[in-house]
């Protein structure tokens, strides 16, 4: 499956039936992509997917897993309903997973956790400054 450059994402369009060993091969391939871009982010386009089943469920939370130990949000996007029911049905809540009706959405979500993580990270950056007092010995403490 092509997985294409976005910005600081990667959009992968699944067009095939999925298959076990095409999900594992995928997971394998995002996980070399975003290591060797940066990407900060990965979009799932399921909008061609029909029918989906434990183990392929499982596989996209283990994807968003994966991916946020490598420092990227996922965002699965144009999740058809009967999959959506497939997977209710089957138990499965993909859980760390966000979804999006479709890819503009999708990267709505995703800048916005770009945004979030940027201020958290200015935040923290501010924290960790000590603030200086002109003298510096025990006297300018007191």
């Amino acid at each position: 499956m092509p997985v294409l450059s976005l910005g600081d994402a990667l959009l992968v369009s699944i067009q095939v039936d999925l298959q076990d060993n095409t999900v594992l091969a995928l997971q394998e391939d995002l996980a070399e992509r975003i290591v060797s871009t940066g990407a900060r982010g990965v979009l799932i386009d399921i909008s061609a997917v029909d029918i989906v089943d434990s183990f392929i469920g499982r596989m996209f939370a283990s994807i968003a897993a994966l991916s946020r130990l490598l420092d990227a949000e996922t965002v699965v996007v144009g999740m058809r309903p009967a999959v959506a029911i497939t997977l209710v049905e089957l138990g499965l809540s993909l859980e760390g997973v966000r979804t999006a009706l479709d890819v503009e959405r999708g990267m709505r979500i995703l800048r916005a956790l770009s945004d979030r993580r940027e201020v958290r990270q200015a935040d923290e950056a501010d924290a960790d400054l000590v603030p200086v007092v002109e003298g510096g010995g025990p006297a300018a403490r007191a």
